[in-house]
């Protein structure tokens, strides 16, 4: 595992996301060979470690001791160490630590290898039944405040597909603000538990589920895969929503009723929606 600089690699290995039969032959085969495993949580990879009997030694990486742990790893790459990083499922980096491990090594002119494998966003996406031509994959929205409301923003004006985390603690919070930027009768699908024993595909429009999860609370990690907005909504002509404000207008609406009503029937970001009630007002 070696280069000609007596270099070591630095092995990112995706792992299985639940079911631990889902693992790759040369994901095992490169965690038995490298004299190291980095792990976001060590006691959890441990089960997958022992189920396969890989006796490589592990240590702690994660969010709270990799700016302190990166440099010492890097330096043992340069004497020709192979590091294995891996997350608690799935593929290190999709929203799990290891960036700042990644760009040292390459920095240090460590080759970084990954092993591909498993990652929930591509298999809710993939199982979605909604279009995979083209698709963001966001993460985690920001949990308040005006970074959350930008997000929702740019979702309901996106032209493609999107595939969001949430915990299931705030999943019903996260469809209801979504509802209320205008996505309320997008298509979507909220799997749950994928690959497990309990996995789910519940789909329908971004409302309905809100409603359902509002009094069903969810258990186990959370993909959401939210149809986007296509070509039809992206021509919508503006001309048709000011018409519609005018009328609202004429009819005694106030600015905050016809932004209401112009999310409601025409599906717009709530943003837009107030501009043009605005223009409608003056």
């Amino acid at each position: 595992m070696r280069r000609e600089n007596h270099f070591g690699t630095l092995y990112v290995v995706s792992t299985p996301i639940g079911n631990l039969g889902d693992i790759t032959y040369r994901a095992v085969e490169v965690l038995r060979g490298v004299a190291l495993i980095c792990a976001e949580d060590t006691r959890h990879v441990r089960k997958l470690l022992d189920r396969y009997q890989i006796k490589t030694r592990v240590t702690s990486y994660h969010e709270h001791n990799e700016a302190r742990s990166t440099p010492k790893l890097v330096e043992r790459l340069t004497k020709g160490e192979g590091i294995a990083l891996v997350t608690d499922a799935g593929t290190p980096l999709i929203s799990d630590p290891g960036q700042r491990l990644v760009a040292a090594a390459i920095a240090a002119g460590v080759a970084v290898v990954p092993i591909p494998g498993a990652s929930a966003p591509l298999a809710a996406l993939v199982a979605s039944g909604l279009d995979t031509d083209a698709f963001t994959f966001v993460g985690f929205l920001p949990r308040s405040g005006r970074g959350r409301g930008r997000v929702l923003a740019w979702l309901s004006a996106l032209g493609h597909t999107s595939v969001l985390f949430e915990s299931p603690s705030r999943l019903a919070e996260t469809l209801l603000d979504l509802t209320q930027s205008g996505l309320g009768q997008r298509l979507t699908v909220v799997a749950r538990e994928l690959t497990k024993r309990h996995e789910e595909f519940r789909r329908g429009t971004v409302s309905e589920l809100e409603a359902y999860y509002r009094d069903n609370a969810p258990r186990g990690e959370v993909v959401i895969v939210l149809e986007g907005r296509g070509e039809e909504r992206e021509e919508l002509d503006e001309g048709a929503m000011r018409d519609r404000a005018q009328v609202l207008k004429a009819q005694g609406s106030s600015t905050r009723d016809t932004v209401a009503s112009l999310v409601r029937e025409f599906g717009v970001a709530r943003n837009q929606a107030y501009r043009i009630a605005q223009e409608a007002a003056e």
